[in-house]
């Protein structure tokens, strides 16, 4: 086999293989005496193989000496290991490296006035700087309340009543502009009415019966009724006399208040209550005079009573009338005129003289 590193062809004499030794020893003496640098670092070298020429060829001892200054000045000059014969061409391997372990991160300590170095991202709309408001307090539900036990206020007057307690209410009331009659002491529809006006003003409970709380109310409100107040001659109050009835003794009859004031000389005397015919049988209206006196007077045409009768056109008369005084105004006379105060129209009776005059108009 020949040796294509050596030189020797295999022909030549061991005198040409030592003047080959010799310039090679020189060749290795020119070399200069390079102190090479270690760092102080290891280097790591690749654990790449370095392709080594066949185990079966032999090194002489010259060449290996040759080889290993050529390695040592590679090493001087930091650079890497050869490749194998034949791969001059071939990119130098990368130099592997190894990885620099990262250098500890310096943190600084952590403490109670640390804060970050990077702006705080803004705050929410939720979010508020303020201190949180504190819970509001547990409320407990309040108990419904109780429907009151207090007996309802007592009642003093109502509807069919009738006494002198009565008459003071209606008084009392009409001084405030709730009853437009005189009182008559019984308590009938009309004051109910006059009542529950009163009360729906007052924000009072609404019953037409006068209650104790009512009537406190009412009695704060009033003043006490004089006698005339309380006892008026009629039930509704007399209205202006017809100028007619102005002059003389007259007995001056108001179709429109339903009422006879007997007068003299423009001055009332007394006064009642008076109800007349029907639409089928009219009162006559107009001046008249009284004809005829009938203490005990019956009727023949209609055959009833017809007590201190002053008659003043044909037929008709002033009277007493036992069903006005029984009924009211829910019935109507036959033309006369009706008086249901049995002791003023005999009184009256007693002092009207035959020739006085009669007014009876609207």
């Amino acid at each position: 086999m020949v040796d294509t590193d050596s030189g020797w062809d295999g022909r030549g004499g061991r005198g040409q293989r030592g003047a080959r030794d010799t310039r090679g020893a020189q060749a290795a003496d020119a070399i200069p005496n390079l102190r090479v640098a270690v760092p102080d670092r290891r280097v790591a070298l690749p654990d790449s193989r370095v392709a080594a020429p066949d185990r079966r060829t032999a090194l002489p001892g010259r060449r290996a000496a040759a080889v290993s200054l050529v390695a040592l000045a590679a090493l001087a000059t930091g650079c890497g290991p050869g490749t194998a014969t034949g791969a001059q061409d071939a990119s130098p391997p990368v130099r592997p490296t190894q990885a620099a372990a990262p250098s500890p991160t310096r943190t600084a300590p952590v403490t109670d006035d640390a804060k970050p170095r990077t702006a705080p991202p803004p705050p929410s709309p939720s979010a508020s700087t303020a201190p949180p408001a504190p819970a509001p307090a547990p409320t407990t539900a309040r108990p419904a309340p109780e429907p009151s036990t207090a007996p309802p206020p007592r009642v003093l007057m109502r509807t069919g009543s009738e006494s002198d307690r009565v008459r003071e209410l209606q008084a009392r009331l009409r001084q405030i502009g709730h009853f437009g009659r005189n009182p008559t002491g019984y308590y009938g529809s009309v004051t109910a009415d006059a009542v529950r006006s009163f009360q729906a003003k007052r924000s009072l409970p609404v019953t037409g019966s006068t209650d104790e709380v009512t009537w406190q109310r009412l009695l704060a409100m009033t003043r006490v009724p004089k006698a005339a107040e309380l006892r008026p001659p009629t039930e509704r109050p007399v209205a202006a006399p017809d100028e007619r009835c102005l002059k003389g003794r007259v007995l001056c009859i108001s179709k429109n208040s339903r009422t006879l004031a007997w007068m003299i000389d423009g001055k009332v005397v007394s006064a009642m209550d008076v109800r007349f015919g029907s639409e089928y049988t009219p009162t006559r209206e107009g001046v008249f005079e009284v004809f005829w006196k009938s203490r005990d007077h019956v009727s023949t045409l209609y055959d009833t009573p017809m007590p201190y009768a002053l008659f003043f056109s044909g037929g008709q008369a002033v009277h007493y009338s036992a069903d006005f005084a029984a009924n009211g105004y829910g019935g109507a006379s036959h033309g006369c005129v009706n008086v249901r105060d049995k002791k003023k129209v005999a009184a009256l009776f007693d002092q009207v003289r035959t020739g006085d005059k009669v007014v009876v108009y609207w």
